[in-house]
C-alpha cells in the first residue's frame, strides 16, 4: 500500500508536465531530404560495342554479379576469395567501424527519449546536547528537450546516413579483397604457364646447341654458330630465375591475403594449372543500375547524405533551446515512514534558453557545414565518374583483349610451324644456324604474348566486376528513401 500511494502521488505531479510535452513534441521539425546530385549519367556504354554480352537484361545482370568468382570454374579460386573475406585485417577493421558507427547511431536516438533519474539518501545528525535526529529521502527526477527545431532529428539522420556509408565501406572493402585475391591468382597461374613455357623453349633450344656443337666437331659449322645457340639458350635459362621469383612473390601474396603466412600455400600452389577463364557472356546492367551496386558510390551518397543533415543541425542550433524538467521526492524521519505519512515535495520547471549575441558564430557554423555539404557533393560526383571511367576502361579492354588474343594465337601457331620446319631443315644443311635462332625467339616470344594475354583477359574481366560493384546489395540496415525518387 505504501508503495502504490507513493505511485499515484508521482502520478498526479507528473500529469501537468506529461501534457506539456506532448503539446512540445507536436512541433517538432523532421529535416529536409538533400538536394538532387546532379550528376548526369549516359544511357548506354560508349563501349558496349563490340562486347555482345553488353546487351542483356537488367534482371540477368543483378543475378549475375554476386559470387562472380565461380564464374570462372576454379574451386581454388573460390576457397582463396571466401577464405580472404573472413579473414583479412582490412575487413574485420571495417566490420568494426560499421559496429561503431550503429552504436553512435542507438546513441543519437537515445537523446530523444526523456530522462528519468532517482535518488535516495539517509541522514543522521546531532546538534549540540540534543539527542541525535535521523533523516530519509527518495525522490525521482526526469528532463526533456523536445526537438522543436529538429536539431535531435538532423543528427539522428546524420548518424543513421554514417552508418548506411560505413555498410557500403564494408561492401567496397569486400569486393575490392575479392578483387585482389583473383588478380594474384590469375598472375600466379599466368606465371606458372609462362615458366612452362620458358622452360620448353629452353629444352628446345638446348637440344639445338648440341646439335650445332656436333655440327662443330664434324666441321660442318664454325664456332660463331656454336657461340650463339650458347647466347640465346642462356639469353631464355636468364628469365626462368626472374619468373620463378614473381611466382614464389604471388604466393605469398595470396597467403597474406588469406590471413596466413606468406609460405604458407607453397604446398598448396606447386602443382601448376591453367589460368581460370570466365564465361563468354558478362551480364551488364543499364549505368545508373549499375553504379548503384558500387558501394564505393553508396557511400559517397551516404556522405552527401549526412553532411546535408549535419547542415540542419547547425542551423537549428541558432534558435532557443526548450527544457522540462520535473522532480518529485518523499522526506520523512524513519525509513518506513517514506511510504505513509512522508512530506512530499514536487516541482515543474519549463525553461528556454538562446544566446543573444554571438559575434555571428551560429551562422558562420552553418556556412561552415554547408561549404563541408558541397565538398562531399563534389567528391560525390568525382567517384561516380571513376566509376563510369572504370567500366567504360574494362570493356574497352576486353574488347582488345579479345581482338589481340585472336591474332596471336594465328601468330603462336604459325611460329610453332616454322620452327619445327627451321629444325629439320637446319638438320638437312638446308638453312643456316640464324633462320633457327629467330624462328625459336619468335616461338618464344607469341607463346609469351599468347600466355600473357590469355591472363590480362581474364584479369580484366575481374577488374570490370569490380568495377560494376562485385555484385554488392545493400542491407536493409534502416528504412531508406526509395532510390528512384533521386537521379544519380
Amino acid at each position: 500500500m505504501k508503495f502504490f500511494s507513493f505511485y499515484r502521488r508521482a502520478q498526479r505531479a507528473a500529469l501537468p508536465a506529461f501534457l506539456l510535452l506532448c503539446l512540445a513534441a507536436c512541433a517538432s521539425g523532421v529535416p529536409p531530404a538533400p538536394p538532387a546530385l546532379g550528376v548526369v549519367v549516359p544511357s548506354a556504354w560508349s563501349s558496349a560495342a563490340g562486347n555482345t554480352a553488353a546487351h542483356v537484361s537488367v534482371n540477368t545482370s543483378t543475378t549475375a554479379l554476386p559470387q562472380w568468382w565461380q564464374g570462372f570454374g576454379d574451386p581454388q579460386l573460390t576457397d582463396f576469395v571466401q577464405q580472404a573475406l573472413q579473414a583479412h585485417t582490412s575487413v574485420r577493421a571495417a566490420q568494426a567501424a560499421l559496429q561503431q558507427a550503429r552504436a553512435q547511431l542507438d546513441v543519437q536516438n537515445a537523446g530523444l527519449a526523456p530522462r528519468v533519474g532517482a535518488s535516495a539518501s539517509a541522514q543522521r545528525g546531532k546538534s549540540g546536547g540534543s539527542g541525535s535526529s535521523n533523516s530519509f529521502q527518495a525522490g525521482l527526477d526526469a528532463s526533456w528537450e523536445p526537438d522543436v527545431w529538429g536539431g535531435q532529428r538532423s543528427a539522428i539522420a546524420a548518424s543513421e546516413a554514417d552508418a548506411q556509408a560505413a555498410q557500403a565501406n564494408l561492401g567496397a572493402v569486400q569486393v575490392s579483397l575479392a578483387a585482389e585475391v583473383a588478380l594474384n591468382y590469375i598472375t600466379l597461374r599466368s606465371l606458372q604457364e609462362r615458366l612452362a613455357i620458358a622452360r620448353s623453349n629452353l629444352a628446345s633450344q638446348q637440344e639445338t646447341l648440341q646439335i650445332s656443337q656436333w655440327r662443330l666437331q664434324a666441321g660442318l659449322v664454325t664456332s660463331l654458330v656454336t657461340e650463339q645457340a650458347r647466347a640465346s639458350t642462356a639469353q631464355t635459362a636468364a628469365q626462368i630465375p626472374a619468373l620463378e621469383t614473381s611466382l614464389s612473390q604471388s604466393r605469398h601474396a595470396l597467403a597474406v591475403l588469406t590471413g596466413q603466412p606468406p609460405g604458407a600455400l607453397e604446398s598448396a600452389l606447386a602443382d601448376a594449372r591453367p589460368v581460370p577463364q570466365p564465361a563468354d557472356t558478362l551480364a551488364l546492367a543499364i549505368p545508373a543500375d549499375t553504379l548503384r551496386q558500387r558501394p564505393d558510390v553508396r557511400a559517397a551518397e551516404q556522405r552527401v547524405s549526412a553532411a546535408w543533415a549535419r547542415v540542419a543541425q547547425a542551423d537549428a542550433a541558432r534558435y532557443p533551446d526548450f527544457r522540462l524538467s520535473g522532480s518529485l521526492s518523499l522526506r520523512a524521519l524513519t525509513l518506513g515512514a517514506l511510504g505513509n505519512g512522508a512530506s512530499v515535495a514536487n516541482a515543474l520547471l519549463a525553461s528556454v534558453s538562446g544566446s543573444l549575441l554571438d559575434g555571428g558564430a551560429a551562422l558562420a557554423q552553418v556556412r561552415v557545414q554547408e561549404a563541408s555539404a558541397e565538398q562531399v557533393r563534389l567528391n560525390y560526383q568525382a567517384t561516380v565518374l571513376t566509376a563510369l571511367t572504370e567500366v567504360e576502361d574494362g570493356l574497352a579492354a576486353l574488347r582488345g583483349d579479345r581482338e589481340r588474343l585472336v591474332q596471336l594465337r594465328i601468330a603462336a601457331e604459325a611460329a610453332n610451324n616454322a620452327a619445327l620446319l627451321a629444325n629439320d631443315r637446319y638438320q638437312s644443311g638446308l638453312i643456316d644456324f640464324q633462320t633457327v635462332l629467330e624462328t625459336q625467339r619468335t616461338l618464344l616470344s607469341t607463346q609469351d604474348s599468347v600466355a600473357s594475354t590469355r591472363a590480362s583477359l581474364s584479369a580484366n574481366h575481374v577488374r570490370l566486376y569490380k568495377a560494376l560493384g562485385g555484385g554488392w546489395q545493400p542491407e536493409e540496415l534502416l528504412s531508406e528513401p526509395d532510390v528512384d525518387a533521386d537521379p544519380l
